[in-house]
């Protein structure tokens, strides 16, 4: 907040010492102060009947400052959660199941990586179309419908007879998935007090990992003990379910901003760290994918598992990335990355090369543990990396997260059916060599541009800070509806 000037020191002409007043109202004890208008008005306290009107001349709410959010807020923080983890584990769900389905419906475990590729690819592009087309929309029945269309489209796949039935279900699934999670990144700041955001954030982005490491070991376990259509019919029980929370718990969300087509190349035009965000992300998550994607070929084919323990093993892989994600939460992303980069380099390489069920279990642990970090580190890249234009910024890492998990997944299957089986993570380990570079160059960029700047850039921690504490004024003015219902 700016200071008052000191006496004596007003601009010329000069100003009342005590503007006039508004025209006379009735008496209130609640009422506010009149403010001079060069001092911006003062948040009201909990209970306050109307918050103060946007620049546009509408009127918003102001989050109440309360020591503990509502539990409507927090439901439908929830909800927005357990919609993220549906629709992941709806896109990633045939990483475990692509051998049953290749079997089944006639085609190569290559050919069957399409039922990932499809989904990744498309949504990779509706993730800035839904943000930018739903501009005047009510977001919560955007989601509502998004999700809708998720569970429909794993139900088809449950009673596809024929692969390209599949593919197409496939195909919704990608829009979903790019339409909800771009739009949801941003909800926490409207569903719970300023105070809590940022803990309300990591809970809807925690559900990306969490599906990564914990839907598909689950998807899998039940495809091998119902068979894979029992499994994509389970994930689109799951998305009715998803459904009706959604319906119950998230209140309206009209659009309080825009986001233009014009923005979003812009932002990498001017914005090294951005482009550098993105270019890291493509880098991991496509070598990421070119090797998970097979990871059932390469622990039976590479490793000598015997089928009946991959589920199990999957499993305990989720469990390692659940504790890798807390690990990363609160670490500077930079270094992180570069770590994770570093590692999965080489346990992707001892992977493709090391026999033996015993050394593979040990390396699929720590390939959970490590990968784990990435999607929360990747986020607070962008964050710090555009701290005022944070949904732009989002929306451009998630559109490149979801067109690598195709890249990779094409990538890799390319390889599996050219070359052979650990061909796919050798791929990943020279994609994860290639991201760990360009994350040191870009840390030895940014460190150097402080140095000759004497200190002017802000640092990443002071970045944060700063965006929680000027972007939580701001961003304040949309919150809590939920708790206002």
């Amino acid at each position: 907040m700016t200071a008052a000037p000191a006496p004596g020191n007003e601009p010329q002409p000069p100003e009342p010492k005590h503007p006039p007043s508004p025209a006379p109202a009735p008496a209130s004890a609640s009422a506010p102060a009149p403010v001079p208008p060069s001092v911006p008005a003062p948040v009201p306290t909990p209970g306050s009947p109307a918050g103060p009107a946007s620049a546009t001349g509408k009127a918003v709410a102001i989050a109440p400052d309360k020591a503990v959010a509502g539990w409507r807020g927090w439901g439908a923080v929830g909800a927005v959660a357990l919609g993220i983890f549906c629709l992941i584990t709806s896109e990633l769900l045939p990483v475990g199941l692509l051998t049953p389905v290749g079997a089944d419906l006639g085609v190569s475990d290559g050919t069957a990586g399409l039922m990932v590729t499809v989904p990744g690819l498309i949504a990779g592009f509706c993730a800035p179309l839904v943000t930018v087309g739903a501009g005047r929309l009510d977001r919560r029945w955007v989601l509502v419908v998004l999700i809708a269309l998720m569970a429909v489209a794993n139900l088809v796949a449950a009673l596809a007879q024929g692969f390209a039935v599949l593919l197409a279900a496939r195909l919704l699934v990608g829009v979903s998935v790019g339409g909800f999670w771009a739009i949801a990144g941003g909800l926490a700041v409207r569903l719970v007090p300023a105070h809590h955001v940022g803990r309300a954030t990591a809970l809807v982005f925690g559900g990306v990992p969490t599906a990564s490491v914990l839907g598909v070991p689950a998807g899998t376990l039940l495809g091998e003990l119902g068979g894979w259509r029992f499994a994509f019919a389970a994930v689109g029980g799951l998305g009715l379910l998803t459904l009706a929370a959604l319906l119950l718990l998230l209140p309206p969300l009209p659009p309080t901003r825009t986001i233009t087509f014009a923005q979003l190349p812009a932002l990498l035009r001017r914005n090294g760290a951005v482009r550098a965000g993105v270019a890291v992300t493509f880098l991991l998550v496509t070598g990421q994918f070119a090797a998970y994607t097979f990871v059932r070929p390469i622990l039976q084919d590479v490793s000598g598992v015997n089928a009946a323990y991959v589920s199990t093993l999957l499993l305990g892989y989720g469990v390692a990335g659940v504790a890798g994600n807390f690990l990363a939460g609160a670490r500077d992303p930079y270094r992180t990355l570069f770590t994770v980069g570093a590692s999965l380099t080489v346990i992707l390489a001892l992977l493709a090369t090391v026999p033996g069920a015993v050394a593979g279990t040990v390396l699929l642990l720590a390939w959970g543990l490590v990968y784990g970090g990435v999607s929360v580190s990747l986020q607070s890249w962008m964050i710090k990396a555009a701290p005022d234009d944070a949904e732009a910024a989002s929306s451009l890492m998630v559109a490149m997260f979801n067109l690598a998990i195709a890249a990779g997944a094409l990538a890799g299957g390319l390889a599996v059916d050219g070359i052979s089986v650990p061909a796919a993570p050798w791929a990943g380990a020279a994609l994860m060599a290639l991201a760990a570079v360009t994350v040191r160059i870009t840390s030895t960029s940014r460190t150097a541009t402080r140095a000759v700047t004497g200190g002017g850039e802000v640092s990443g921690s002071s970045a944060a800070s700063n965006t929680t504490d000027a972007g939580g004024r701001a961003e304040a003015r949309d919150a809590s509806p939920a708790d206002r219902r």
